[in-house]
């Protein structure tokens, strides 16, 4: 069963001054439970969720923030290289669908945040980007399933070059001067993730 709640889902929409698009839910539910998602899927997804009902004061334009949240993970196919790009596309075609083109833009940088390639500037990025890492600072048993769960989801890629590619991503993080923005999520989240993400990369050797 789902774990996606349409009635949130159309509550949204109406916030954002519009309708939810005819067929978007079922689309969404579609995507998140695709057999391959092992962790980017609708479980992911209520996470960040939940997460921004307790943080939600942290947005200026919750509404954005929360629709970013919900399809930014649209697409998923480890083997393309433009998830986030494509899944922020099929959001600004349904905002544009909706007649709420004003909000396509902004939620497409919103999504491309989540390629985690930069430190966000923007306060509502930064948001989107700190919940969307907040399963980097689960306790280590939690976090090890994570792991697993990606290594499931990259089960084409032979091991050798996993480990360099994961270990990359891994060291990536943890050279960023903070990995979470906003102060009451660093304070919170910053330790335990860093610790997590040492771990693994000692793990994988790297």
């Amino acid at each position: 069963m789902s774990k996606l709640d349409p009635t949130r889902w159309d509550a949204l929409w109406k916030r954002l001054g519009g309708t939810a698009p005819a067929g978007s839910f079922a689309e969404l539910e579609a995507a998140y439970g695709e057999p391959q998602r092992h962790y980017h899927s609708d479980e992911h997804i209520a996470a960040c969720l939940a997460h921004f009902d307790a943080w939600q004061h942290l947005a200026e334009r919750p509404e954005q923030v929360e629709l970013a949240l919900w399809t930014h993970d649209l697409v998923y196919d480890t083997r393309r290289q433009d998830n986030e790009a494509a899944s922020a596309e099929r959001t600004a075609a349904w905002l544009r669908s909706a007649g709420l083109d004003q909000h396509a833009e902004p939620l497409r940088q919103l999504i491309l945040a989540t390629r985690h390639q930069d430190i966000p500037e923007d306060n509502d990025a930064a948001l989107v980007v700190d919940i969307d890492l907040s399963i980097l600072a689960t306790p280590p048993d939690t976090y090890a399933d994570y792991e697993r769960a990606i290594r499931t989801e990259y089960a084409w890629v032979p091991e050798p070059l996993f480990k360099a590619g994961r270990g990359k991503i891994l060291r990536h993080l943890l050279e960023l001067p903070r990995l979470y923005q906003h102060a009451p999520l660093a304070e919170r989240w910053e330790r335990q993730a860093r610790e997590n993400l040492e771990r693994t990369l000692g793990r994988l050797g790297r």
